[in-house]
């Protein structure tokens, strides 16, 4: 029962930061949209909103992470253009309202700890897709730096979504990206 009160509660304040960002994110709106007690709070997190939030970053990472090390084994194009519709796919949920929890974090951290959270976050999942795309027939000297390019693209895209309030802008972002990944891959 625990385990699960706790990742009610880690969700839920991921869809708060996704949302609101790492100052705004707090305590009794993750308790109104997750339904939990106050004291839940300081059982599950006694080390306050800073051990929250590094439990969003670790699960968040984790979770995408699995999701993009599933696309190993597919051809390079399909890669890119899955882990675009992962993204694609959490911004049309929240109808351009949220974006990456991680990103929220590392642009208002004032840890060092929470900022090597995300680094390894972004490294982490940089990697998981250059070496998919390695594997999907993607020129192994260019992989690493095409990874890079598509994480860099997809969190500006989700950004110009946000700002705008429409998908479009993701769209058109996603679409060189692919278009990009198409020539280099052959």
């Amino acid at each position: 029962m625990r385990k699960n009160v706790r990742q009610k509660m880690v969700e839920g304040a991921t869809q708060v930061l996704s949302r609101r960002g790492l100052h705004a994110t707090a305590f009794s709106e993750v308790l109104a949209l997750t339904g939990t007690s106050r004291g839940s709070i300081y059982h599950h997190f006694p080390g306050g909103k800073a051990e929250l939030i590094g439990a969003v970053l670790e699960d968040f990472s984790i979770r995408l992470d699995d999701q993009l090390q599933a696309l190993h084994g597919q051809p390079a194009e399909v890669v890119v253009s899955e882990a675009l519709t992962l993204w694609r796919s959490r911004l049309l949920r929240d109808d351009c309202d949220s974006g990456c929890p991680v990103a929220a974090v590392v642009v208002a951290a004032d840890s060092t700890r929470l900022q090597q959270d995300c680094r390894r976050a972004f490294e982490q999942w940089t990697g998981t897709l250059a070496a998919a795309l390695k594997a999907g027939g993607f020129p192994a000297a260019r992989a690493g730096s095409f990874a890079a390019l598509l994480m860099a693209g997809m969190q500006g895209a989700m950004l110009l979504a946000r700002a705008s309030g429409e998908i479009a802008p993701f769209d058109a972002v996603a679409e060189q990206l692919r278009q990009q990944a198409e020539l280099l891959a052959a």
